[in-house]
């Protein structure tokens, strides 16, 4: 793992972080906030820079750039807060690109209007008939053109999933149902449900959904593609700690309490040393998930998961304390703090119950935890064999003089009583 970018990542990281700079300021993303929390035209400038597809094969009409290339861009995207699906939707090309049914799908679109999608869910490849052409699904969402995203909670029965991330934008989703991955498409309800961070999250149904993949090849696609989501969302969590740290270190030097800046009180230096340890250790650990990811290894979802997890906690560590410096100010509005300290907190929950992942991550590690009834079972615990604590160690005789003398001295203090 390098802990530094290479010149091409350096020069990525340039580009992509002017970008963003320039078009998603604080402004842009209030104004994204009124609406479900997207930008369209970001997101078209973002297409016409090829990030949204980067890390998808060029065979699949893609940028073939690596997993580790495309978090770059995502340390920048969350370091700006940048109203747009980056993450979900290109872990989601990723996974239609890996998955052999996916490349069957596409979109038929008309010759006099090439932006117009004319298909409906369920078409398979065929020849094109006339006033029509036929462009393959992936190629379409690599291109931006549609926007994917991943449902990573359960599929209810009667097909809706809840709280699907980007699922008020998103022309199509991708789901994990049983055994099978499924897709399905359709247009985006345009409103997101009320949500803590403004995120675009919305109910969607996926009852019409087609499978493209199935058994273990589609628990290996989808394992996958989630220890990707968490990766670059861990990423991104580093970008966003970041930048709340350096506004945090920028607002305690302007402001003076006393005669002198807040910044020169110790607690609020020893704040901002914490903020900035934990922020440095879950940017470097959020890189080494990544890098983990990319090359397949088998401990790259283990560290996936610790790296969102850390990274999450990191984050809201580091916005708790620059909106405590802030006073009463960082409560409000008008202050940008308050944008970062609210998607600290939303980003994670994307994914679930936080609990449930360090219960996940835990039992991978330490083995399943044990029925609290066979825990509590007198009969089980007593046919075992008694056995000490901890491993017992010979009493030395100065501790043995020690005990003697500490025993006489209590004989005597009760005898003077």
């Amino acid at each position: 793992m390098r802990t530094r970018y290479s010149e091409d990542q350096q020069a990525v990281a340039e580009a992509f972080g002017d970008l963003f700079a320039r078009e998603a300021t604080p402004e842009a993303v209030r104004a994204a906030e009124a609406g479900c929390g997207f930008d369209p035209g970001l997101w078209r400038k973002l297409a016409a820079a090829g990030a949204p597809g980067m890390a998808v094969g060029v065979a699949d009409g893609g940028g073939g750039a690596s997993l580790v290339d495309l978090a770059v861009v995502v340390h920048e995207w969350g370091r700006r807060l940048a109203p747009v699906p980056l993450v979900e939707h290109a872990v989601c090309a990723r996974l239609l690109a890996s998955a052999g049914g996916a490349r069957e799908l596409v979109v038929r679109r008309g010759v006099d209007d090439p932006d117009r999608p004319r298909v409906q869910a369920g078409e398979r490849i065929r020849h094109a008939d006339h006033g029509f052409s036929d462009t393959p699904l992936v190629a379409a969402v690599a291109s931006g053109d549609l926007i994917a995203t991943l449902a990573p909670g359960p599929v209810e029965p009667d097909g809706t999933s809840r709280l699907v991330p980007a699922g008020a934008v998103a022309d199509v989703v991708a789901a994990r149902r049983g055994d099978h991955v499924v897709v399905a498409r359709g247009r985006p309800p345009g409103a997101a449900r009320p949500n803590t961070a403004d995120l675009p999250l919305a109910d969607r149904d996926l009852s019409g959904a087609e499978t493209v993949a199935s058994g273990a090849a589609a628990a290996g696609a989808w394992d996958r593609a989630m220890a990707e989501w968490k990766a670059l969302m861990a990423v991104a969590y580093a970008g966003l700690a970041g930048e709340v740290l350096a506004m945090g270190v920028a607002y305690t030097k302007q402001r003076h309490q006393f005669g002198v800046p807040v910044g020169s009180f110790q607690a609020v230096q020893h704040g901002l040393a914490d903020a900035a340890t934990r922020s440095e250790g879950a940017r470097l650990l959020a890189f080494r998930a990544v890098c983990a990811v990319d090359a397949g290894r088998a401990d790259g979802a283990r560290l996936a998961s610790m790296a969102l997890l850390f990274g999450a906690e990191s984050a809201r560590f580091a916005a708790d304390r620059v909106l405590q410096y802030h006073g009463g100010y960082g409560y409000s509005a008008e202050y940008d703090v308050q944008l970062y300290y609210r998607r600290a907190a939303g980003w994670l929950l994307q994914l679930g119950e936080p609990a449930a992942e360090t219960a996940r991550l835990a039992d991978a590690d330490l083995g399943p935890k044990r029925p609290s009834g066979q825990a509590a079972n007198r009969d089980t615990l007593r046919e075992r064999p008694r056995e000490a604590p901890w491993p017992q160690r010979p009493v030395s005789a100065a501790n043995k003089s020690g005990g003697q003398a500490r025993a006489a001295r209590e004989r005597s203090e009760q005898e003077r009583e």
